[in-house]
């Protein structure tokens, strides 16, 4: 009893201490957890390009000039549409002012604040923010750090896939000589579920643009490509960002001047590409490749934005389905790995499929 007692008490210090590195060495583990998923990726297409004679630091260049070749592709399609967008910025701001003042006058009506108090109120926040100076320099340094972690992940990327025998060498080495099979197969596994989910949720995101594009487009909203962009891209964050992209086009429109029928039918178009996303998308291209039900996955995107933020929800899914592979294979943390999981089957992807046909 005193054993499960003091095993229990050293695993909430350990939970606890981990928990505490993560918070406070964000600002390094980030770029670096990151980069780490993003290089399991490339993995397979390095050992592809190797086999066919060319060398290690080549093929690790290859991978980070195509990583960095679809996200300038992404930011360059993102700028064309925002100078589209700023063309009618003045006639979306004269529509967003009409709609202000309609709502202030609302506000009188059924609430009793008059606007004099309303426009009070506003100045009261806008002095207790701070000074404008304080915001573009905080403004600044964000981006700058936001360049400097970007350039840093990329170096990071390379490196991992340039030393990434060295490092499966060294993590064989801290385990027994009678478990280094055991550990072979629980590097291959995590290495095979991040590239299925990377890989999935990639082509879901293509596919939710073509779809919001499409959606956005019927519905008659300007700049639809952009909003259909942007609504794709925040995927990445589950559950928050596909709401938080679907909010972002509801203001648009209305700022645009658009009717109570636009803004339904944006709303329409949301729940008709989250029906198919959830019933369709998910299983026939991502498939149940991570495996962890969703219980824990909202306790770890909601863990993962109170100790790192947005990038901390962005790779809570995919470290939890390498900490289930973990669990799964060492059996003192088998139960964990039970607990996290579900009892449904890993159902084959979209891209597993086409490649085993391939290969038959």
């Amino acid at each position: 009893m005193i054993g499960k007692l003091q095993l229990s008490v050293y695993g909430l210090l350990f939970i606890s201490l981990s928990v505490s590195i993560l918070y406070i060495a964000s600002a390094f583990l980030i770029p670096l957890t990151l980069a780490g998923i993003l290089s399991m990726l490339f993995v397979r297409l390095c050992d592809k390009l190797e086999k066919y004679g060319i060398s290690r630091a080549l093929s690790a260049l290859i991978a980070v000039i195509i990583l960095l070749a679809v996200i300038s592709t992404i930011l360059l399609l993102l700028t064309w549409q925002l100078n589209d967008l700023t063309k009618n910025i003045e006639g979306m701001k004269q529509r967003g002012m009409s709609f202000l003042q309609s709502l202030r006058e609302w506000i009188n009506e059924t609430l009793g604040i008059s606007s004099k108090q309303q426009e009070q109120i506003l100045k009261e926040q806008g002095n207790s923010s701070g000074e404008t100076g304080n915001m573009l320099a905080s403004f600044a340094t964000s981006i700058l750090g936001a360049l400097v972690n970007a350039i840093l992940i990329m170096v990071y990327i390379y490196l991992f896939l340039y030393y990434r025998s060295r490092i499966k060498r060294f993590l064989l080495k801290l385990v027994p000589l009678t478990q280094e099979a055991k550990a072979k197969k629980i590097l291959q596994q995590a290495t095979h579920v991040s590239q299925q989910y990377l890989s999935g949720l990639a082509v879901m995101i293509l596919v939710l643009w073509i779809m919001y594009g499409i959606g956005f487009t019927l519905m008659g909203v300007e700049n639809a490509l952009f909003f259909a962009i942007l609504c794709g891209i925040l995927e990445i964050v589950p559950f928050i960002g596909n709401i938080t992209g679907t909010s972002i086009t509801v203001l648009a429109v209305i700022a645009q001047g658009g009717q109570t029928d636009q803004i339904i039918g944006v709303v329409i178009v949301y729940l008709i590409v989250q029906f198919l996303q959830t019933y369709l998308l998910e299983p026939l291209i991502v498939g149940e490749q991570v495996n962890i039900n969703p219980l824990f996955t909202i306790m770890v995107l909601v863990g993962g934005e109170l100790v790192w933020g947005i990038a901390g929800m962005v790779l809570a899914i995919p470290l939890l389905g390498i900490v289930k592979i973990i669990c799964d294979n060492i059996p003192v943390l088998a139960p964990y790995g039970y607990l996290i999981g579900t009892d449904k089957k890993r159902r084959t992807n979209l891209l597993e499929k086409l490649k085993n046909s391939f290969k038959k």
